[in-house]
């Protein structure tokens, strides 16, 4: 079992950027597909991000593509979602999400076991 805990959201300019860290609990992070969902007030949760166990292989959504960088440190048992050139768009409350799995890549929500509490992320115009 893992434990996800999401941080660096915030207030921001149309333009500029955050990064996001999911830190997450246990010995076994490394063997976890992890990803990152969001959700805006009214709408359904929609994928942002996902990367593989080894950070190999990164897939994104087509809204963010060019913009947003899923990575992940191992050794600190973290994933982060940098995120630039942010939109007003781009407002939603940002979830980590994690998956037991060495498989390929994951982009359905409800694939992922693990939640963390989500962290705001606005982006004024």
């Amino acid at each position: 079992q893992v434990q996800l805990v999401e941080s660096g959201g915030g207030l921001v300019q149309a333009g500029g950027s955050l990064r996001l860290s999911c830190a997450a609990s246990g010995r076994t992070f490394s063997s976890y597909a992890m990803a990152w969902f969001r959700q805006a007030p009214g709408k359904a949760r929609e994928f942002v991000a996902a990367i593989n166990w080894s950070g190999s292989r990164t897939s994104s959504a087509d809204s963010v593509k060019g913009r947003f960088t899923i990575s992940r440190d191992n050794a600190k048992n973290t994933v982060y979602l940098q995120m630039n050139s942010l939109k007003p768009e781009d407002t939603a409350v940002y979830y980590c999400a994690g998956l037991f799995a060495r498989g390929s890549l994951y982009s359905e929500a409800n694939e992922y076991l693990y939640w963390g509490q989500g962290t705001q992320v606005t982006v004024s115009s």
